[in-house]
């Protein structure tokens, strides 16, 4: 079975829990993430509305959301739902992370640096803020601070290579010594 398959199977499951029961926040939260992992969008934030609606106070969807608008390239929409996943858990790190990405794609670094810091102080060996540190050392064009931050995040077990061999945000220290050695190897 591939992955569609598999969304497909996971969208259908969460659609008859919802069909026995229209009140289970979870559930619309759980099946818009199966839609945003097909590239569904429109739908996944139809249904992160539903489950805020039904639970105001529920934060995940508010966070799935900004990463939905992120992908929509809503950036103003993605950040207003980070900030209410703050506003209604504070120690939120991914909120923090995922925010502090969204002001990288902006441009607005020191947004990003407050944003990647308070994520670190509530967790120092988050292996996504300290990619997203890297990143915004990248976007600010210093290699040597990035390949730092990015190898701390290797060594915390941060893996997804793939994204850091494509992502946009590597693109000005890509064809850097430091970049090429952790990617290649000495």
């Amino acid at each position: 079975m591939g992955k569609k398959e598999k969304y497909d199977l996971t969208i259908s499951h969460y659609t008859k829990i919802i069909k026995s029961n229209p009140k289970d926040y979870r559930a619309y939260n759980n099946r818009g993430n199966a839609f945003q992992l097909k590239g569904h969008y429109d739908l996944s934030i139809n249904d992160y509305n539903k489950s805020i609606e039904l639970n105001p106070k529920f934060d995940l969807p508010y966070i799935n959301g900004g990463n939905a608008y992120q992908k929509k390239g809503q950036y103003d929409l993605s950040i207003n739902d980070y900030n209410k996943a703050i506003e209604l858990n504070p120690g939120n790190i991914m909120a923090y992370n995922n925010r502090g990405f969204i002001f990288i794609l902006i441009g607005k670094f020191e947004e990003t640096e407050k944003d990647i810091q308070k994520a670190l102080e509530l967790n120092p060996d988050n292996i996504f803020a300290l990619n997203s540190m890297s990143e915004l050392y990248a976007a600010k064009n210093d290699p040597a601070e990035a390949c730092k931050w990015l190898s701390k995040a290797i060594e915390k077990g941060y893996i997804n290579w793939n994204y850091i061999k494509t992502s946009k945000t590597y693109t000005t220290i890509r064809n850097s010594s430091c970049f090429k050695t952790i990617i290649f190897g000495k």
